[in-house]
């Protein structure tokens, strides 16, 4: 098993490595998710170059912005503060293996929250179930193929369904309803401008109790 030291220290080096991206753009399945949507306080698990959070903070939302490395944090915070959007965004490194956000939410957004170390994340997933007011949401996207980009090449590797997360998660059918359980396709560009045909897979629970 890989030590929750050995992460931080495996993603402050991915971030690091890169540059810092100048525009981050939104993930489609958020925007297509939550345009419409009236604003209120949202939380980002695993925010990454940020583009989800500041879209959000734009859009009116209140977001609470979190990843394991703080370089990514970091440079959200910076980028929030340049684009005038700094009290929209609050940025913090957080390690979703021994702790989560404290507050109440009616959006939280986990998008490819994937890695190759322990992560135990029908937890928190649930504990993100649990921290929505009534009436908000829970967005999942999961990788549902392997893009040529990705750090991950195993042939063998397994990407649950919508459906075996949902499972995983574990929800009182009576407090949580799943709104939307699917795997569409869509065009991606990789981070070196390659693009390929990828496959997602979106589940959308909202808090009704």
């Amino acid at each position: 098993m890989s030590s929750t030291t050995d992460a931080v220290t495996y993603w402050e080096g991915v971030y690091a490595a890169r540059s810092a991206a100048a525009d981050p753009q939104p993930n489609a399945r958020l925007t297509e998710t939550v345009t419409g949507l009236p604003p209120g306080d949202a939380l980002d698990l695993g925010c990454g170059n940020g583009g989800d959070a500041l879209w959000l903070a734009r859009q009116g939302w209140h977001v609470t912005a979190v990843d394991i490395s703080a370089v990514a944090a970091d440079r959200l915070a910076g980028l929030a503060r340049s684009a005038g959007l700094g009290d929209g965004v609050v940025a913090v490194q957080h390690d979703l293996h021994d702790s989560f956000p404290e507050g109440e939410f009616d959006l939280i957004c986990a998008h490819y929250l994937h890695t190759p170390f322990d992560l135990d994340r029908s937890t928190v997933l649930r504990r993100a179930a649990h921290a929505l007011r009534v009436g908000g949401r829970l967005l999942v996207v999961d990788h549902g193929s392997t893009a040529p980009w990705s750090w991950n090449q195993d042939p063998d590797a397994h990407y649950p369904s919508p459906a075996e997360v949902a499972a995983g998660i574990d929800l009182d059918p009576a407090m949580w309803t799943v709104e939307r359980s699917e795997s569409p396709h869509r065009t991606a560009v990789g981070p070196d401008g390659r693009t390929a045909q990828v496959v997602d897979h979106v589940l959308l629970i909202r808090r009704t109790a």
